[in-house]
């Protein structure tokens, strides 16, 4: 028993070094890490050491892994993301579907494969990269553009089908038409009763619990995986299969304001499972199966990115979006996702297709979201390049939707008694302000007022990202931590105006070195004003008696509400202290 033990826990560590170092050789040349999780089984598995078989343990953890994956998808997936642009979203993502299904299944028809083969390839192979495009165009700053948000809807739409089809195929019986046609009804009908209370739960129910806990991180993280776990059992006992519980699990909580961190907070977790998942596809692998079919591959990788890019780019040309924007929404989407392996994987367990189909789809995905990674990073360029090849789409009618995005706006980091005065001063001189606070209650306290509440930690990435920070024309921060001060500045626009707090002198020069425009320092700047009204009181009582009664007639109009009264900056002009 110790022995076996060992022996696992051994396999594990290996799997988990195994990737760490092959992630950080793959993430230097620009590969997603998704690619070096497959290799990492490649190379543990028979393909190459042959060092580790899929055990038990593996074996759990790359369902948990699938689990929390179809988890973390769900928790990105924000209607309010794509209402703007749902109706022609909804068409080019069903056409998409039916289209790039077709394609797929006429290419392996055509290199030899038969038709349940062909059917599974088909089915798997229809799938955008979800966690690649989103990362990479997150990256650059162009998930919230036109075109992203438009792939975005197409991958909700391809996600939910996605979900529905690992529940049909994850069936116990396909023995006639009947039960087929019975098992799908089931799966719809179940499907949609879990569909129903999470979406009444994300109406009345998590927005109460999840304001509750939010002021204790730990409980924060402890709620948000027991629902996750919750909608899992109650998929299994309702036969149905881990992905489609959790994935629904995520999709609620995602419609609540605690989604960004909520995302960051289980992302190690999540990181952890999809490791041992995608690693355990590529030790189930044998050598031959894995080049069983790598011609095949290669031409079907080839026909199917190039195939791909021309439907989706004649679909969104289709809803009168621009050139420009069908270009940059189709190539993003070129690629054969991780997803086809999850299906291919599902398809062997169930005995549809043998494992040289799998390694024949591994293949596949390795090849296209390596290529893709780079279609995706230089998607400008390219079009910049061959842009006289599509200028022959332009008309007069096609015009872009304008899309509410945050530019030239003011973030406000954190509100407290500095911050909250200038909150609408800001929104009368740049428009938008958003805010970004870990107390739950700001939400609630600004809900009549023309302010944007993030919940989160601002030292997050994708909720910087989220709140526009590096398009912002102010800055302010209420912080009196380094490292976010820190982030504020750096990550701000050349132009724009950064204000931060420090809570000590030299911390100031710190931050003033580091490129701030103004540092306050309440402390230091009430001891000089204190400073200042002595010598008054000492030389001059009535001058003294009159500052301390406009202070007065200040703090009263604050306290009702009104705008506060300028700053007499006279005694700066003429090189005297501060007034405050």
């Amino acid at each position: 028993m110790v022995e076996g033990t060992v022996t696992v826990a051994a396999d594990f560590a290996l799997i988990i070094l195994t990737a760490v170092a092959l992630g950080y050789l793959f993430r230097l040349s620009g590969q997603p890490t998704i690619v070096a999780y497959i290799f990492t089984g490649i190379v543990l598995g028979p393909v190459f050491l042959d060092v580790i078989t899929e055990g038990q343990l593996v074996e759990l953890m790359a369902e948990l892994g699938l689990g929390f994956l179809l988890f973390l998808l769900g928790l990105k997936l924000r209607i309010d993301d794509i209402r703007e642009i749902l109706r022609p979203v909804i068409n080019i993502a069903i056409w998409q579907t039916i289209l790039q299904t077709a394609l797929a299944f006429a290419i392996a028809y055509a290199l030899g494969f038969d038709l349940i083969q062909t059917t599974i390839i088909a089915l798997a192979t229809v799938f955008g990269a979800t966690p690649i495009i989103v990362k990479v165009l997150a990256d650059k700053d162009e998930l919230t553009s036109l075109p992203g948000k438009i792939d975005v809807g197409v991958l909700i739409i391809q996600d939910i089908y996605l979900v529905v089809l690992l529940a049909i195929l994850g069936a116990d019986s396909f023995a006639d038409p009947a039960t087929i046609a019975v098992n799908i009804g089931t799966i719809f009908l179940l499907m949609g009763g879990i569909g129903v209370f999470s979406y009444l739960a994300a109406q009345y129910f998590l927005p109460q619990l999840f304001r509750a806990v939010a002021g204790d991180r730990e409980a924060f993280f402890i709620v948000g995986v027991a629902w996750a776990f919750l909608f899992i059992y109650g998929s299994m006992a309702l036969d149905l299969s881990i992905e489609v519980g959790a994935f629904l699990a995520g999709l609620s909580l995602a419609q609540v304001q605690y989604t960004s961190q909520l995302t960051e907070r289980i992302r190690p977790l999540t990181d952890l499972f999809m490791v041992v998942f995608f690693s355990s596809i590529g030790l189930r692998i044998a050598a031959d199966d894995l080049f069983a079919f790598w011609q095949e591959a290669l031409i079907a990788s080839a026909v199917l990115m190039v195939g791909n890019f021309l439907i989706m780019f004649l679909l969104i040309d289709y809803e009168n979006f621009t050139p420009e924007t069908s270009f940059l929404g189709s190539i993003n989407m070129v690629q054969v996702s991780e997803f086809s392996l999850v299906v291919g994987a599902l398809a062997v367990s169930q005995g549809f297709i043998g494992e040289p189909i799998l390694g024949y789809l591994s293949l596949m995905a390795i090849v296209t979201m390596s290529l893709s990674t780079y279609l995706i990073k230089y998607n400008h360029e390219i079009y910049a390049h061959t842009k006289p090849l599509w200028d022959r789409f332009e008309s007069d009618d096609k015009v872009d939707v304008e899309l509410k995005t945050y530019e030239d706006h003011a973030v406000v980091i954190g509100v407290d008694e500095v911050t909250e005065p200038t909150l609408d001063v800001l929104a009368e001189a740049v428009g938008d302000v958003v805010i970004v606070d870990r107390n739950p209650t700001v939400s609630d306290k600004y809900a009549d007022k023309p302010y944007d509440v993030i919940y989160g930690d601002f030292k997050h990435t994708e909720l910087r990202k989220e709140a526009g920070l590096g398009r912002a024309a102010v800055v302010m921060s209420s912080s009196v931590q380094p490292e976010i001060n820190e982030l504020a500045i750096r990550e701000s626009a050349d132009d724009a105006i950064v204000i931060v707090e420090a809570s000590d002198v030299d911390q100031a020069l710190d931050l003033y070195d580091e490129g701030a425009h103004y540092v306050t320092l309440p402390t230091v700047l009430a001891g000089l004003k204190i400073r200042t009204y002595m010598r008054q009181h000492i030389q001059d009582r009535p001058a003294f008696r009159q500052a301390v009664e406009a202070d007065i007639r200040q703090l009263r109009s604050t306290a009702d509400g009104e705008p506060a009264a300028p700053t007499d900056t006279s005694r700066l002009d003429r090189g005297g202290e501060p007034d405050v």
